[in-house]
């Protein structure tokens, strides 16, 4: 037998402010004005790179990232950032370096 939901069995959560999106390093769901948009683009060789995107206006699909070193690492150990811009090009993988030097992670 299903219980039936009742509202008042909920804790009362604050409203996030705006759109809410998950942060492919920990995880966590922040509102959308706190993390780092991540886009699909090129490094100085012209090479495939994971780059920032901060005014979130690049075309493409996107992903967003607590601006901090620990979640880029942990993105960077669970390899995130392929899988959630779905990225699945030719050659040489997907690199993180322009990301990692806009944050200013040790790469």
């Amino acid at each position: 037998m299903a219980r039936e939901h009742t509202p008042s069995a909920c804790p009362e959560l604050p409203a996030p402010a705006g759109p809410v999106r998950t942060c492919v390093g920990c995880r966590a769901r922040a509102a959308k004005a706190e993390l780092l948009r991540v886009t699909v683009g090129s490094d100085a060789d012209g090479h495939p790179a994971v780059v920032p995107d901060p005014e979130a206006t690049a075309p493409g699909r996107g992903a967003h990232l607590h601006p901090t070193t620990e979640c880029y690492e942990l993105a960077v150990r669970r390899r995130a950032f392929a899988r959630a811009l779905r990225f699945a090009g030719k050659g040489p993988g997907l690199t993180s370096a322009p990301l990692a030097e806009h944050l200013g992670a040790d790469i």
